[in-house]
C-alpha cells in the first residue's frame, strides 16, 4: 500500500552504514528525509549522494536528518562510499540502509514494477518530528534529484508548520508568503504585524513572518 501524506511513516529496524537503527528512534525530534536510489555503483546515484552530502550542513541547520536506502547490502554501500568521495568531492555524510530483503522498499512502496520490478525508484519522503509524512516525490531512475528543490520544499513545510501560511509558485526562502484562507482579515492584522496586501479576498500576501 502506498504511503500517503499525513500517514505515520512506517517504522522499521534495519542495518545501515552507521550500524543498526530503529527508524523512529533514530529520527527523534528531528525532521527526516528518507530517499531511495536504484542501485549502488550507478552514475546518477553517485552524483546524488555526493550532492546531498555536500549540502548536509544546510539540512543540519534545519534540524533535518538524511538517510538513504537501496536494495544493496551494507558492505556494498561502504565500498561505494569511496567512489562517491573520489568523484563528487564530498564524502558520504549520512547513513545508507541495507535493504536486500526489500523490507523498507516494500513498506514505502519504492519498487514500481512497471518501471523496474527489482530496483527502487528515486523516492523522497520528508517526515516531520511527529513522524508523519509531509511530502512525497517520485523520480524515474534516469533523472537525478535537485537538492535545491528538496531544501526549498523543506523550508516551505517548516514555515507552514509554524505559521498559518502557504507558499506560492516558485517561492524561495525570504519571499512573500500567502496567508491561509482560514485566517480572517482581523486576525491577520494581529498575526502578521508587517501587514498584508489583498490581491483578492482569497489571495493575501505578507512578508515571510520569520524573517
Amino acid at each position: 500500500m502506498a504511503v500517503r501524506l499525513g500517514d505515520v511513516a512506517p517504522d522499521f529496524t534495519a542495518p545501515t552504514t552507521d550500524g543498526e537503527i530503529n527508524f523512529h528512534e533514530w529520527l527523534g525530534d528531528s525532521w527526516g528525509i528518507l530517499f531511495s536510489h536504484p542501485k549502488d555503483f550507478t552514475p546518477v546515484c553517485t552524483t546524488e549522494l555526493g550532492a546531498f552530502s555536500a549540502r548536509k550542513a544546510e539540512f543540519d541547520a534545519r534540524n533535518t536528518k538524511l538517510i538513504a536506502v537501496s536494495v544493496d547490502d551494507v558492505d556494498s554501500h561502504k565500498q561505494w562510499a569511496g567512489d562517491i568521495a573520489d568523484t563528487q568531492g564530498a564524502a558520504l555524510a549520512f547513513p545508507i540502509i541495507g535493504d536486500e530483503s526489500r523490507t523498507v522498499a516494500d513498506l514505502y512502496d519504492m519498487i514500481h514494477p512497471n518501471a523496474n520490478d527489482t530496483l527502487t525508484v528515486r523516492s523522497v519522503f520528508i517526515i516531520g518530528p511527529d513522524k508523519k509524512v509531509k511530502l512525497t516525490l517520485t523520480y524515474p531512475a534516469s533523472t537525478g534529484r535537485n537538492v535545491d528543490e528538496i531544501i526549498r520544499v523543506l523550508d516551505s513545510l517548516q514555515l507552514s508548520a509554524s505559521y498559518p501560511v502557504a507558499t506560492p509558485a516558485n517561492w524561495t526562502d525570504g519571499d512573500d508568503v500567502i496567508i491561509a484562507m482560514s485566517v480572517s482579515d482581523e486576525d491577520a492584522a494581529t498575526k502578521f504585524p508587517k501587514g498584508f496586501k489583498a490581491l483578492k479576498s482569497y489571495l493575501r500576501v505578507t512578508p515571510q513572518p520569520n524573517k
